[in-house]
């Protein structure tokens, strides 16, 4: 892992992920996808969430990503401006069956819990190509992130993320990556198989408890299994979110770091109670506080601990899969978790 901050503050970008976009349909909150006719227009994809909430704390990020060269390629370009991130890195599919992923989000409400029905097939990502992307890109970053969504995507996005991770580590990028496990895109056996394949390159991994006992078959307590990671690969941070569901509408959330480099490691109490307005996306909100936190403080896990935390809580009270927080307010969210005094119910 190249830690000069001399030589990392010259590139252009803070950081930049490869992930598709997708095209999010939901109906009106507690409606089913069964009823009703109507449908709320909304962009979403785990990278981008991952950017877009580390653009609005202040970093310079992009996407790179392929869409078709159509009205709903032109929206998600707007979109992806209007969230602060550079689509430099966005390719335009001029081919005549170009199309959009297009999920659709069923809120839950208890005991009917959340539903997702994916149309992602065949679409103008899953043909993305290392050639589509000059070669300036690769010493561009600070940092790149990627997730196991893409690599489940198919073989061509699989090859295209594992030869892009391999680029960027070749020049001394940090390399960040996210199990982000979903059982309808491959088997667990899968994941793991083609995921340890790409570990030698990681420099900081995000892999949930569930996903390291289920996926990676890991053993012992989150504190155990994290470690073992680091001792198999030459990862510096891992990263373990906690999620207590309560219910679809309150959730408590929290987090675990592992800082290999100091053997040490970082947690405080959870957000507790929140209120649920969606969930989709904290996650990834998380990993936006928690690279903005390293990328800003020095590789400071503390800070990564703190910015994660506080960035997935929020997130969870916004609607969409795109975070909405600024530094001003997510700072503000981090000081008064950790006050001890009475705090104002209101901002005025």
């Amino acid at each position: 892992m190249d830690t000069n901050k001399g030589t990392m503050k010259r590139r252009g970008f803070d950081l930049l992920a490869l992930g598709e976009i997708l095209l999010r349909l939901s109906p009106p909150v507690n409606e089913r996808l069964t009823r009703g006719d109507a449908f709320q227009k909304q962009a979403g994809g785990a990278e981008l969430n991952v950017v877009s909430g580390t653009s609005l704390l202040g970093l310079r990020t992009g996407i790179i990503s392929r869409v078709p060269a159509n009205d709903l390629g032109r929206y998600i370009q707007n979109r992806v401006r209007f969230c602060g991130v550079s689509d430099d890195y966005l390719v335009y599919d001029k081919t005549k069956d170009s199309r959009l992923g297009i999920y659709y989000y069923e809120y839950g409400a208890h005991p009917r819990k959340p539903n997702v029905v994916y149309d992602r097939k065949n679409t103008a990502f899953t043909q993305i190509s290392i050639e589509d992307f000059p070669e300036e890109m690769f010493t561009s970053t600070r940092c790149f992130h990627t997730t196991g969504i893409t690599l489940a995507l198919g073989q061509k996005t699989r090859e295209t993320a594992i030869e892009m991770m391999k680029r960027f580590k070749e020049s001394g990028t940090l390399i960040s990556f996210d199990v982000n496990f979903r059982g309808n895109l491959w088997t667990g056996e899968e994941a793991k198989e083609c995921i340890e394949q790409i570990l030698p390159y990681v420099d900081v991994f995000f892999c949930s408890e569930e996903t390291a006992r289920l996926t990676f078959k890991k053993e012992g307590t989150v504190q155990e299994m994290m470690k073992s990671f680091t001792k198999d690969y030459h990862i510096s941070v891992v990263a373990s979110t906690q999620r207590i569901v309560h219910s679809p509408k309150i959730h408590s959330f929290g987090s675990c770091i592992y800082d290999a480099i100091h053997d040490s490691y970082v947690q405080e109490k959870p957000y507790e109670n929140i209120d649920v307005i969606d969930r989709i996306g904290s996650g990834d909100a998380y990993i936006s506080g928690a690279l903005y936190g390293l990328l800003s403080h020095n590789m400071d896990c503390t800070k990564a601990m703190e910015y994660g935390n506080a960035t997935a809580a929020v997130k969870n009270t916004i609607p969409g899969d795109l975070p909405s927080s600024d530094l001003k307010e997510i700072d503000g969210i981090i000081q008064n978790h950790q006050s001890t005094g009475p705090q104002s119910e209101m901002n005025r």
